[in-house]
């Protein structure tokens, strides 16, 4: 009797320890909210900074292409006579630059302004006491420089629809591609910030980089003009693609070559996107 008595004993006692054992293991494992709303919080917390100095963070962006247009457009585009791939200079001009405009404010997002949050401000500190996890702060971030693209884009596009310079409906599916090109260039701008230990050596990425993509991605002249080693490489640029898709779309003429644009804008922020990703979070959590 006495036997059996301890033996079920013994067996509650087990149960219990283990019933114990599984409550302490419960309350060791972080629980997250849904993912939607960890990302959205990140979105939210930049919206609401870069909204509290909104002219001064928007404006000088949104005129910087619009200068151009007037000063190169206007100014050398009379001196070119005929159509540059069927449309007007000017226009020629106008589709690209709604895309420049796109990956200069998503590139100095994602490259200054995370390195700044990063290093000085030590703002992903708190961001990460919070219940989100270091890749989906970073997700986060990729997605608010992608609606900067967006609305940029569409803030020029608006421009230009009321001086007559772009007329086409099909412009509409400009801020689509504005976002697209803000993805872009926001995983290969924190890809180049996770290398990056010196503020001042982001000069290399703008004047190396950047600059060069401006000029020959199909921006201001043809790539057809090129000679065929520097179509090659124009090919690569990741600008070439969106600013094709861009002016398709404005003059109305769809090629078969917008499967490859199209292909190679998801390889890019897949491939990039997760190398960012996974330096950036190595430092994130360093």
């Amino acid at each position: 009797m006495t036997d059996e008595w301890m033996a079920g004993l013994m067996d509650e006692w087990d149960r219990n320890y283990n019933k114990r054992l599984r409550v302490e293991k419960m309350k060791c494992v972080p629980t997250y909210p849904p993912l939607y709303k960890r990302l959205f919080g990140v979105w939210c917390r930049h919206y609401a900074v870069y909204t509290k100095n909104l002219y001064s963070n928007a404006f000088p962006p949104f005129m910087e292409p619009l200068i151009f247009l007037v000063a190169v457009g206007l100014g050398i585009g009379k001196f070119i006579s005929g159509t540059v791939e069927g449309l007007q200079y000017i226009e020629f001009l106008a589709t690209g630059l709604l895309m420049t405009s796109a990956m200069y404010t998503s590139a100095f997002e994602c490259s200054y302004g995370t390195f700044i949050r990063l290093e000085f401000d030590k703002v992903y500190d708190g961001m990460l006491a919070a219940p989100i996890t270091a890749e989906n702060l970073i997700v986060g971030e990729i997605i608010w420089a992608g609606t900067k693209g967006l609305f940029f884009s569409f803030a020029v596009l608006a421009v230009m629809l009321a001086f007559g310079v772009i007329t086409s409906p099909y412009s509409a599916f400009t801020p689509i591609i504005g976002f697209a090109t803000g993805i872009m260039f926001a995983v290969l701008s924190l890809l180049v910030t996770s290398y990056v230990k010196n503020i001042n050596h982001f000069n290399f990425y703008f004047t190396g980089c950047l600059s060069p993509m401006f000029f020959f991605s199909g921006v201001i002249f043809s790539i057809g003009d090129l000679p065929k080693s520097l179509r090659v490489v124009s090919e690569l640029l990741p600008l070439t693609h969106t600013v094709r898709i861009v002016r398709m779309c404005c003059s109305e003429t769809i090629s078969p070559i917008i499967l490859w644009d199209f292909a190679y804008i998801a390889i890019f922020i897949v491939i990039v996107g997760w190398l960012a990703i996974h330096r950036l979070r190595k430092r994130l959590v360093n």
